[in-house]
């Protein structure tokens, strides 16, 4: 298995893939669009390896449209992307800083890895992995990136 260098213009399509996902995090459709249907997924908050999008959900809690929100959602920003790319599977890592609004400071820090796979309709995440960081826990001047 090559490395793909992140230089390379082939793995641009997996960085616009995860600034997507996540400027759709508000309309839980939109972000269900880009999981497969029998995603697994781990993440810090349920000890379980969670199969499919109907577990994700007994997670996450039901969806709540745009219109019908008493408060803003906060800002979730992907940073510090690295990804790489075997023809049609590929694999994402990068951090999620959450924040109230922009400028304002990161009140939560994930870790997050995904694997990808292309098929006719486009990119889908096949498996998630996110861990909480406390985001005063990172070394001083460290770009954690």
């Amino acid at each position: 298995m090559q490395y793909t260098d992140p230089a390379d213009s082939s793995v641009d399509e997996l960085h616009g893939f995860v600034a997507d996902l996540y400027a759709h995090l508000a309309d839980r459709g939109a972000f269900d669009a880009r999981l497969d249907p029998g995603v697994t997924v781990w993440e810090t908050a349920d000890p379980r390896l969670l199969h499919g999008i109907a577990e994700l959900d007994e997670l996450r809690g039901p969806a709540i449209a745009p219109e019908d929100r008493t408060t803003p959602l906060p800002l979730v920003e992907p940073t510090g992307v690295v990804a790489d790319r075997w023809g049609d599977t590929g694999v994402i890592r990068y951090l999620l800083e959450v924040r109230a609004t922009a400028g304002a400071p990161v009140t939560e820090l994930v870790r997050v890895t995904d694997v990808v796979r292309r098929g006719d309709d486009g990119w889908r995440i096949v498996h998630h992995h996110a861990t909480d960081i406390d985001p005063t826990d990172a070394p001083a001047g460290e770009d954690n990136r």
